[in-house]
């Protein structure tokens, strides 16, 4: 049986705007659509944008903030970005859960799961009644994999644990499952899109077969929650094949790393290492394991080789467009700038337009050399796309069991 995958996104080159609201390493709850203005200044950001050819954004729910009581929702926030979008014409992917929860959940508490259910089919007949006739295109949990390790083995966020890592991604994709059914269960055609970094993790020169090995095993980590949600491990959780849609692989400067001791492979060294990999390469790779259409949902460089890097991300990106990939966008994320969570003083300086804290309105600033970069690299993946078969929709092979 064949199924065919249609492109829902309006354009190829995508904004996001951060939208964590998680509890950052002191304990303190972290709003980002409020920290970087974003929610007021709504209308001037969406302007802003499409005065550079993106009509595509993430933009986030914040459940924190959206449920203030147990199964009570205020989605009063939302309901402006929707009707924003809708005078700018400019589309919007959701987060539902972007690293942030109600005060009384942990992912280890026994009704996390229940109550993100209820939030994500609150959501969807919000969303429907809001937004009538529109793709709703979502995010049920942001980088289950990293938010697994950051709360559960390091500790830096909620539930604040150590050497607890995969009982923590379990019992998100627990909730990320039984939330993709609620969303289906008022709208079949919602589209989900997954959002997990996108790694690789090697043993230095001159390694042992044992830190091969280890290196080997950390690197095929980085699949495990969409093995989980299509089912190929953990099937008790639910998970079914037909649950990959659009997958995001979110990545950065610091994605390629040595194991042990740990050292970050450079991506724009005069002479690079051995092994780095393009990153043509690992998407390819990636695209191959799951078949299905892939973009890069987060992407972004802090300082001043921001245009370098989009650059480098536009030349990687059309070698897979050249290849006849089914690759549907590129996300820079953040598009406007975002400090540090843990020190909200430290500004990372790695968006599109610079954001200086403490200024009226945290004012933005252009950054021209980013602005001329991301010019050639739309001229670059504009022509590689248009001659690309599969960017309208893409046919895969499936299987499904029967309910």
């Amino acid at each position: 049986m064949k199924t065919t995958i249609e492109n829902p996104f309006r354009s190829f080159w995508m904004a996001g705007f951060e939208c964590t609201d998680q509890l950052n390493t002191h304990g303190d709850r972290v709003d980002f659509l409020n920290v970087t203005s974003h929610l007021d200044l709504l209308e001037q950001d969406y302007e802003r944008i499409t005065k550079l050819n993106m009509r595509v954004v993430r933009e986030g729910v914040r459940w924190s903030r959206a449920e203030p009581r147990p199964y009570q929702y205020d989605f009063s926030a939302t309901g402006t970005i929707i009707e924003t979008g809708r005078k700018y014409g400019v589309q919007q992917i959701w987060d539902l859960c972007h690293f942030g929860f109600p005060d009384d959940l942990t992912p280890l508490h026994p009704h996390f799961t229940q109550r993100f259910e209820a939030f994500c089919r609150a959501f969807a007949i919000f969303y429907k009644s809001a937004n009538p006739g529109s793709v709703m295109i979502v995010t049920p949990v942001n980088e289950v994999g990293f938010i697994s390790w950051l709360g559960g083995d390091v500790a830096a966020t909620s539930p604040f644990c150590h050497n607890n890592g995969w009982h923590l991604k379990y019992a998100y994709m627990k909730a990320y499952i039984a939330g993709i059914k609620a969303l289906k269960s008022v709208d079949p055609d919602v589209r989900i899109m997954t959002t997990e970094p996108l790694v690789n993790v090697v043993a230095d020169n001159g390694a042992t077969a044992s830190e091969e090995n280890d290196a080997a095993f950390h690197h095929e980590l980085q699949f495990q929650v969409l093995d989980m949600l299509c089912g190929r491990i953990c099937p008790e959780l639910g998970g079914r094949e037909e649950y990959l849609d659009l997958l995001g692989f979110n990545y950065y400067y610091d994605n390629q790393w040595i194991r042990n001791p740990h050292q970050i492979l450079g991506w724009n060294d005069p002479v690079p290492h051995a092994k780095h990999q393009p990153l043509s390469e690992l998407l390819y790779r990636a695209y191959q394991r799951y078949n299905r259409p892939i973009l890069l949902s987060e992407t972004s460089h802090p300082g001043e080789d921001r245009p370098l890097w989009i650059q480098h991300i536009g030349k990687e990106v059309v070698r897979l467009l050249n290849g006849g990939v089914p690759f549907w966008g590129i996300c820079l994320y953040p598009v406007i700038d975002r400090p540090d969570w843990d020190d909200l003083g430290n500004w990372h300086h790695s968006g599109i337009w610079d954001c200086f804290g403490g200024l009226p309105g945290q004012m933005r600033v252009l950054h021209q050399p980013s602005v001329s970069a991301l010019h050639d690299a739309q001229g670059m993946t504009g022509q590689a796309d248009t001659q690309n078969a599969v960017r309208k929709s893409y046919q895969i092979n499936t299987n499904h069991e029967e309910e």
